[in-house]
């Protein structure tokens, strides 16, 4: 895409004021008191806000349907038929301490450009669809993106809809239960192209004093279950030397994690995110505990040289402490770099607007990165407070966010006219 190719659409722009009240007005569905959401996938608050999608969607003109995995698809019709729909997405399940704004500003932002192209009378050649998508987060049953996943056919539904939470709740038990499935097939909705509207949930566009990240990818990971079995005895009478002390070998493994990323500047990151220590008794020697590990970096040789490392480390651990370890990896998502015509319309977007923009890597997993394997996809990033995501605290800005959902909307008007060239316009 070049310059002269792109032509905004007039004074179009999204209704801030109407925009910043609906991510208040869904802020209420699993409020918690520091200011914060927690509203897991398929929870009875995940139902509220979707049956407040719904509602608002189909107020706005649009259709609303679901596939079976619980996708939301809201259409908005085009004027040319059989040119399949440009979706606008993301996801509204939460972290169990989450913000108001991770995944919801996808989401908000395209109701957003349907109330535009309501009010403005305009519809587009191709279908506008906006989506959320089921259990982005993964916070309650793992892995992360996992409808999306089904989407793409990264996970087959039968992979996805047995997982369980940690009350041993099944996916599909709880898809049931708050009636959120539809009859299509999840993976058989036809899309021409995603676009998809977040926070950076990092800190380098404040810090730069960037209002749009132009994002050009998102960055490999990897997760990890890991087991250190050694063996439960009683705190005051095993002597030091003849104990299999679990804990004390998952502790040296757990550092580890932090050592080998930070031998790998300047983007490769590592955490451990979740420990469970058995029998978790004030006078016994741990004889289990499971941890996780997250690893990851643009670069997918380098997050598979971090694993190599991780798993010399374990096998070392395991001998000096007379311990067994066994590392299970739960989910792989290879770098992925987005469509350049959409990457180049953002940038226009930005530009046309006036808005200070960078490129920049994404270094959170998003449904996009499922999406970008099937169709022309990319992302635009606004700036948060401090960078700071996953937290209640988290925080943007009324005009931050309004600008994204601009810039949003200008570049599926520029995706509308250049996707599908041989089509006839009916714009």
């Amino acid at each position: 895409m070049t310059d002269q190719n792109h032509t905004l659409m007039g004074n179009s722009a999204i209704d801030s004021d109407a925009l910043w009240h609906d991510i208040m007005e869904t802020a209420q569905f699993g409020a918690t008191e520091k200011g914060g959401l927690c509203r897991l996938a398929l929870s009875a608050e995940d139902r509220q806000v979707r049956n407040w999608f719904t509602q608002t969607a189909e107020a706005l003109g649009a259709t609303v349907t679901s596939d079976d995995m619980g996708n939301q698809f809201a259409r908005f019709e085009g004027t040319e038929p059989g040119l399949a729909p440009i979706a606008i997405g993301s996801h509204l399940d939460t972290q169990p301490t989450g913000g108001k704004y991770d995944g919801i500003i996808g989401v908000l932002g395209g109701i957003a450009v349907l109330r535009t192209l309501k009010e403005s009378g305009r519809r587009l050649r191709h279908p506008v669809e906006i989506v959320n998508w089921t259990n982005e987060e993964g916070a309650r049953f793992a892995p992360a993106m996992l409808s999306s996943g089904v989407f793409a056919k990264i996970f087959t539904p039968d992979f996805a809809k047995s997982r369980v939470d940690a009350q041993g709740k099944r996916f599909d038990t709880a898809l049931a239960s708050i009636e959120a499935a539809g009859d299509e097939p999840c993976g058989e909705h036809p899309l021409a192209a995603y676009l998809e509207l977040h926070i950076e949930q990092g800190p380098v566009l404040e810090a730069e004093h960037c209002t749009i990240g132009v994002v050009t990818g998102v960055q490999g990971m990897r997760w990890y279950e890991v087991t250190v079995t050694g063996r439960d005895s009683h705190a005051g009478t095993t002597p030091m030397t003849m104990r299999a002390d679990a804990l004390q070998a998952a502790s040296r493994l757990m550092a580890s994690v932090q050592e080998i990323a930070l031998n790998r500047p300047p983007h490769a990151v590592g955490t451990v995110g979740m420990v469970t220590v058995k029998p978790n008794s004030r006078n016994t020697i741990p004889g289990e505990v499971i941890f996780s590990v997250d690893l990851r970096d643009p670069n997918d040789d380098v997050v598979i040289a971090m694993e190599n490392s991780f798993r010399d480390r374990a096998g070392a651990l395991s001998r000096e402490y007379g311990v067994s370890i066994g590392i299970r990896e739960i989910w792989d998502s290879p770098a992925v770099h987005f469509d350049q015509r959409l990457i180049d319309a953002v940038s226009f977007a930005a530009r046309a607007q006036h808005l200070p923009s960078r490129e920049i890597t994404s270094g959170a997993g998003h449904d996009a990165a499922y999406l970008a394997r099937i169709v022309p996809t990319t992302m635009i990033f606004v700036p948060c407070a401090g960078g700071i995501s996953h937290n209640e605290s988290e925080s943007a800005t009324r005009e931050d966010i309004a600008a994204g959902a601009n810039v949003l909307l200008q570049t599926l008007f520029i995706a509308d006219r250049q996707l599908d060239p041989g089509s006839p316009s009916g714009s």
